[in-house]
């Protein structure tokens, strides 16, 4: 009854919004997801901080006239210091560029690594004619490594050498770290493009996920803030694989409104959402996706604190894994984030855990509390042997 985790190494590519729980809106067509949204290129390079000579530094560029941009950063108060310098030195409203690395996160790596990622910054500058401060800088990988900076300085010199209007499959097969599989599209609707590129696997919890999300698009986006909050809010902000927040998420929006016609309603939600379910799917040796939905809580704060005990309980991930549907689990994971409240037992009739024994591959999950209309919910992966065997052996 169950498939061991490694035997799922790859996704079908021909369906982009392939997840029941997305809603994409009508006459949405899929474009070649090597292809960027116009007046973007992307690039990638082998500079060694993965093995076997895969690409592990990726640069992207927008060369429209203008662009807005908007990059939400993880609120870990250990961030890693792309994320420091993002923060201070960064025009975030005004991102022409993107420089990233894959195989070192940069992170607890003091003053050194801050002077690192600035210097990423500034060399993908020189070779795009920019200033360093229109250049956002991404890491990810092993926590605490001093980066070999003359390395990966040289790996943007050669990635921007490669630089493409179809550049986004290097790029983002160069973001990539423990996933089995990229996450990318490119999609066309109501007269605009938008493309995107996504990595993650483990450390994954709100705010987003150990996670790098870029977006290009040429429509107008008149409020690029308020866009990408919003639509991170309903997709990276909803997931979980191992409840452990990134020092190093970053998500980054780029709009040229080269189009003239403003992004058709839902669509940044439904590409986000679908991204940020792949990413479960991808968990660290994940084999099942659960959404578990809370109503009739006190609050929708409280639902979100009930959805979120459950979804990070590793008794209901092993149960999601091994599908067994033992509703006794979700009560109890329930009843632990609300200890010290005055809570009604929960029993099975409150409970639908019908598909998390099913042999379903997205497996959705019901609780009913009868304490007020407060309701959630939270995406999660399941957790099988796998994840065990990647985390104790990533950095050996």
């Amino acid at each position: 009854m169950r498939r061991p985790a490694d035997a799922k190494q790859s996704r079908p590519a021909d369906v982009f919004f392939r997840s029941r729980w997305v809603e994409p809106p009508a006459g949405v067509e899929q474009l070649d997801p090597a292809t960027l949204a116009p007046g973007f290129r992307a690039g990638a390079a082998h500079c060694g901080l993965k093995g076997g000579g895969k690409t592990d530094v990726g640069l992207l560029v927008c060369d429209a006239p203008q662009v807005a941009s908007s990059l939400l950063l993880t609120r870990n108060a250990s961030a890693a210091a792309p994320i420091r310098v993002c923060r201070q030195r960064v025009d975030r409203g005004a991102v022409r560029a993107a420089v990233v690395n894959a195989g070192n996160a940069n992170a607890e790596t003091g003053e050194q690594g801050v002077a690192d990622a600035w210097a990423m910054c500034e060399r993908a500058g020189e070779e795009l004619e920019l200033q360093p401060s229109q250049v956002a800088v991404a890491e990810t990988g092993v926590i605490g490594v001093p980066l070999p900076v003359d390395a990966v300085l040289g790996g943007i010199g050669e990635a921007a050498a490669s630089l493409s209007a179809a550049g986004a499959g290097s790029f983002s097969g160069a973001i990539l770290t423990t996933d089995r599989w990229p996450k990318s599209c490119t999609l066309r609707a109501g007269g605009v493009t938008l493309s995107a590129q996504a990595k993650g696997g483990g450390m994954i919890q709100p705010n987003m996920a150990t996670m790098l999300c870029f977006v290009q698009t040429d429509a107008v986006v008149p409020d690029p803030a308020a866009e990408l909050r919003a639509a991170v809010d309903a997709s990276f902000e909803r997931i979980t694989v191992d409840g452990q927040m990134s020092t190093n998420d970053t998500v980054l929006l780029q709009a040229t409104g080269e189009a003239g016609a403003p992004l058709p309603g839902g669509l940044l939600d439904a590409v986000l959402l679908q991204l940020a379910l792949e990413i479960v799917a991808d968990g660290e040796g994940s084999s099942r996706v659960g959404r578990i939905g809370v109503e009739g809580a006190a609050s929708v704060a409280e639902a979100e604190r009930v959805a979120r005990a459950i979804a990070n309980s590793p008794l209901v991930k092993t149960a999601l894994f091994g599908r067994d549907p033992n509703w006794g689990r979700i009560a109890q994971a329930a009843g632990m984030a609300l200890a010290g409240e005055d809570l009604e037992e929960i029993g099975a009739e409150s409970i639908d855990a019908t598909e998390l024994g099913a042999d379903v591959a997205e497996a959705g999950i019901g609780l009913r509390l009868d304490r007020g209309e407060g309701a959630a919910h939270v995406y999660f992966s399941d957790l099988g042997y796998e994840y065990v065997k990647i985390n104790a052996d990533y950095t050996t």
